[in-house]
């Protein structure tokens, strides 16, 4: 049979389309000059291969079932994210923009982990062990059980696996891992992809919990083939200004616990700490009887967190309106301010309107659709709304509130921070029981809303 030669490729770094010839434009999803050229050798004769490993398919009545125990990294506002702790075997991969806090994170979470006699392993393709000295020692994270190691080869941080069997393993980062075997420069769409796989199967088959750290593109996606988020099993994002002292770290995917969880750390001089109560923490600044302000509960995966909206809608002297929106989805906002329009009668055309949420958190649930209204109509009307009024509810495009879940939960959050008025969906409230001293007053348009509030 004919030997089988080396073949040259062009994949696109965004998307890992691969063509057998360069393009400006890659055709899957329209990214330019992102096509980067790749030689394929074929394995050499004799390697083994997975397929030697002698895996065979079992029953799934015979596979033995064993109540798992989670491990505890020692941070509470990072177990809950992860769904209580780490389980055996888990590839957990974390991003967020530079200087956010993945690695301070890591450390320690590392640092929590080894205090319990456990053997862990920090591998960093970024900086060197004295670095790391350094910076552990800034965040008080010294430990004996907690190997660091600058490694950026993937078959030496497999043997130091073999070798020094760790607990837990973290990879920092994943784009900055390569395979001598890829001749594509570290950080190609083909070497996170092998890196990552070699990784994944390591996980599953000795079980240990293994951390993969992501740098993200321009656009705050992880930076590599979209498949790398698809392989691991959770898939955390921190948000939030790095120049702002929160940190929220977000679920977006978790085969283990509850997506979309948070959990809320604040940056301060010796590392990430947890805010225990983040309601507390988003509202301790809120201007007292000042337009445009109204606050709103939104479920985060299983907790309620009370957030202020603000808004501010002013006269403009151009033909198109400004909309800047932070921390909201500005297509949702843009929908209820023409609900407001039409069902309000709120000439919004000739203002500009600027929204935010207050503490740099994202709110994406449609249950704060009422609090957006009276956000806009508080500062349209230029009337303060009660500040022991909490809003709550979605709206449609009739200008009917809708019911939303959890209520007992939202309204049990608001009564410990002291909110004793709740104007919501009367579908919602008419099946709670009010409790002294909190009032419900349930609506069923958003113009009896605006009429009861001002």
């Amino acid at each position: 049979m004919p030997r089988k030669t080396a073949k040259t490729l062009f994949v696109c770094q965004a998307c890992g389309y691969e063509s057998p010839k360069w393009m400006g434009r890659c055709t899957e999803c329209g990214a330019w000059d992102s096509f980067a050229e790749e030689v394929r050798r074929p394995a050499a004769p004799g390697k083994p291969t997975m397929a030697d490993k002698g895996n065979r398919p079992v029953p799934i009545d015979a596979v033995e079932l064993v109540d798992e125990q989670r491990q505890s990294t020692g941070i509470a506002e990072f177990d809950r994210v992860l769904g209580g702790g780490l389980v055996d075997g888990t590839l957990i991969l974390i991003g967020g923009d530079p200087g956010i806090g993945k690695s301070t994170l890591m450390l320690q979470a590392l640092h929590g982990i080894a205090a319990t006699g456990r053997k862990v392993l920090y591998v960093s393709g970024e900086e060197s062990v004295r670095q790391l000295r350094l910076r552990s020692r800034r965040l008080k994270t010294v430990s004996p059980n907690l190997l660091v190691v600058s490694e950026i080869d993937i078959d030496a941080v497999m043997a130091m696996v073999g070798n020094e069997k760790p607990d837990v393993l973290v990879v920092d980062s994943i784009q900055t891992v390569f395979s001598p075997e890829i001749t594509s420069a570290p950080g190609s769409v083909s070497q996170v992809r092998e890196s990552a796989m070699r990784l994944m199967l390591m996980a599953k088959r000795t079980g240990i919990p293994t951390f993969l750290v992501g740098h993200v593109t321009k656009e705050g996606a992880i930076a590599g083939p979209r498949l790398l988020e698809h392989m691991v099993d959770t898939v955390l994002y921190f948000e939030g200004d790095r120049n702002h002292v929160f940190r929220i770290l977000r679920a977006v995917k978790n085969r283990f616990g509850s997506t979309n969880e948070i959990g809320v750390f604040e940056m301060k001089e010796n590392g990430l700490q947890q805010v225990a109560n983040p309601s507390a923490v988003f509202l301790s600044e809120r201007p007292e009887n000042a337009p445009g302000s109204v606050v709103t509960a939104s479920m985060e995966g299983t907790r309620p967190i009370l957030v202020e909206l603000q808004a501010l809608a002013s006269s403009t002297s151009f033909g198109t309106p400004r909309r800047t929106i932070l921390g909201l989805d500005p297509n949702r906002v843009a929908l209820l301010v023409a609900v407001m329009e039409k069902q309000l009668g709120m000439h919004l055309m000739g203002h500009d309107i600027f929204m935010n949420v207050a503490g740099g958190v994202k709110i994406m649930e449609p249950a704060v659709d009422m609090g957006i209204v009276s956000a806009v109509a508080s500062s349209f009307l230029d009337r303060p709304i009660r500040k022991d009024t909490l809003v709550i509810g979605e709206v449609g495009l009739a200008g009917e509130v809708r019911a939303v879940g959890n209520v007992d939960i939202r309204i049990s959050e608001a009564q410990k921070m002291g909110f004793t008025r709740i104007v919501g969906p009367a579908g919602s409230l008419a099946r709670l029981r009010p409790s002294d001293p909190v009032t419900l007053e349930g609506v069923e348009t958003v113009s009896a809303a605006v009429e009861l509030l001002f």
